[in-house]
């Protein structure tokens, strides 16, 4: 800071700045001849008098109040006085940058259900996004009773609706109640939309708001894991079949014993298939020996179970 005219010069700015705050007011009560205003990226700057907007500064940089701002608050006072007085504003600064957020329910929501008289009890949670939409509204609804608006302020907003309109969505978009993550991009859609709709209310916008997560109490999650399971038993056979040939490409490539044996094994299974196939091939040739088919031992002509051969007459059985 520097001596102006006999007055210290001060300088405009947003001490200390968070991004989890979405405004602060410059908390002096007069400006000095030569002071500085300082604007940073992702901040606009709002110059009021009277609780009226005079002026919004968008463009990041360092400005002499005196001879780049003043110029263009021609009704603020203190300026046709040439600052022998000090001039009296409020600055108020605004973080233009969305700011992520979670969001979770903080009790279950009872989700109507067949069969469920109370209903299907469960928790979600997840992320969104919130920005200063409107300067204007925010600081007609806001600013005039606050020195600072955090996300925090935000949260307990969002926090406030987001049960009810996890309901609505749900029971809107849920096509089934016990998988909802598989809808939940529509339901999720459908939220952001109505919290963005509440929230503009006050200045705030809302975006890209996401359902991370769908939690079910353990008695329901035990039969999912149950249905999945079953799903699993029933194709077993697959199952089996292609952890055989996983376990040989592992053995082919590291040449482990494991592998050595599971090759072992299917090399015996096919010895036995064929062993298999041999005998039924000759209980085939016996059944139809049984049936009297035989052959001439001189001639070699089928004889098709009669007792003398048909060509050369040799005395057969």
């Amino acid at each position: 800071m520097g001596i102006f005219g006999g007055q210290m010069a001060n300088v405009v700015e947003w001490e200390e700045y968070r991004d989890d705050i979405l405004f602060w007011k410059w908390n002096n009560d007069e400006i000095k001849k030569g002071s500085k205003l300082i604007i940073r990226q992702g901040q606009d700057a709002i110059f009021m008098a009277d609780g009226r907007v005079e002026g919004v500064f968008r463009d990041e940089g360092s400005y002499d109040i005196e001879s780049q701002i003043i110029p263009f608050l021609s009704t603020l006072k203190g300026f046709k006085f040439g600052f022998n007085s000090g001039m009296r504003a409020e600055v108020l600064f605004i973080n233009t940058k969305e700011v992520p957020m979670k969001w979770g329910t903080k009790n279950a929501i009872n989700l109507p259900a067949p069969g469920l008289p109370g209903g299907l009890p469960i928790r979600a949670f997840g992320t969104y996004n919130c920005y200063v939409a409107d300067h204007m509204v925010l600081i007609e609804r806001i600013a005039g009773v606050k020195k600072q608006f955090a996300i925090g302020d935000v949260r307990e907003r969002v926090d406030s609706m987001v049960s009810q309109l996890l309901m609505k969505w749900i029971v809107k978009e849920g096509k089934d109640m016990f998988n909802l993550q598989a809808n939940a991009f529509d339901i999720a859609r459908g939220i952001c939309e109505d919290l963005d709709m509440e929230m503009q209310k006050i200045g705030i916008g809302i975006t890209d708001f996401v359902i991370s997560s769908v939690s079910y109490p353990e008695e329901v999650a035990s039969m999912q894991r149950k249905a999945a399971a079953q799903s699993m038993v029933g194709d077993m056979n697959r199952y089996q079949q292609m952890g055989v040939v996983d376990s040989m490409g592992k053995g082919g490539r590291n040449g482990s014993a494991a592998a050595d044996m599971v090759q072992m094994q299917m090399g015996m299974a096919m010895g036995q298939q064929m062993m298999n196939q041999m005998n039924q091939g000759a209980q085939a040739v016996s059944s139809n020996g049984a049936q009297g088919v035989n052959f001439c031992p001189n001639c070699g002509t089928k004889a098709a179970g009669a007792k003398f051969c048909p060509n050369c007459g040799t005395k057969l059985g």
